[in-house]
């Protein structure tokens, strides 16, 4: 199956989901993540604002916007920009998601751990986004832990990596962590 019929099979599979389900998914998701060591030892945590049909991010990053560093993706072109999560300083940008607002990107380098959402995940930590490669661009330039989030229905068998592919470490669904890859820490 090609990552576009990926894309068509997951985008169905989740819109089954109802409200509750979802919520409910996202607690056991987050609290997995806040389990897990590498969170716990991490100052700076890159996460993403999540979109309505994505694991929702907006209770968790309320939850700790004041105990660790979390940083948001920006579109800039086809790259992302790093900034700091502030909630009051947001904005709609690019594709309707919520970015920060401000001049005071980081390096993806300084990050210590990454949440990355995506389309779908197989075992392997192999990932199908959303088809634009901007979290493939930004993850090939960090040797941070890369930590995949997703509902259960978004595991798939198998996915065709590309080579300009980058997997994760550690899959995180409702129902179980995968870990994938070792850290390169």
């Amino acid at each position: 199956m090609d990552k576009n019929e990926i894309r068509r099979k997951i985008r169905a599979r989740k819109s089954m989901l109802t409200h509750a389900e979802m919520l409910s998914a996202a607690a056991n998701v987050w609290q997995q993540l806040e389990e897990l060591a590498a969170f716990m030892m991490a100052d700076n945590v890159l996460m993403y604002h999540s979109l309505p049909d994505e694991l929702c991010t907006h209770e968790f990053l309320d939850k700790w916007h004041e105990r660790k560093h979390l940083f948001l993706p920006r579109v800039n072109g086809v790259n992302l920009d790093i900034l700091p999560y502030h909630r009051t300083r947001t904005h709609l940008g690019a594709f309707r998601i919520e970015e920060p607002d401000g001049d005071d990107t980081t390096d993806v380098g300084q990050m210590e751990l990454i949440v990355v959402p995506a389309m779908a995940y197989d075992r392997k930590g192999n990932r199908v986004g959303r088809g634009k490669g901007y979290y493939d661009r930004l993850l090939s330039g960090t040797k941070a832990l890369k930590v995949g989030v997703a509902y259960d229905c978004q595991l798939v068998d198998e996915i065709t990596a590309e080579a300009t592919d980058v997997p994760v470490d550690i899959v995180i669904t409702e129902s179980r962590t995968y870990i994938v890859h070792k850290s390169k820490k």
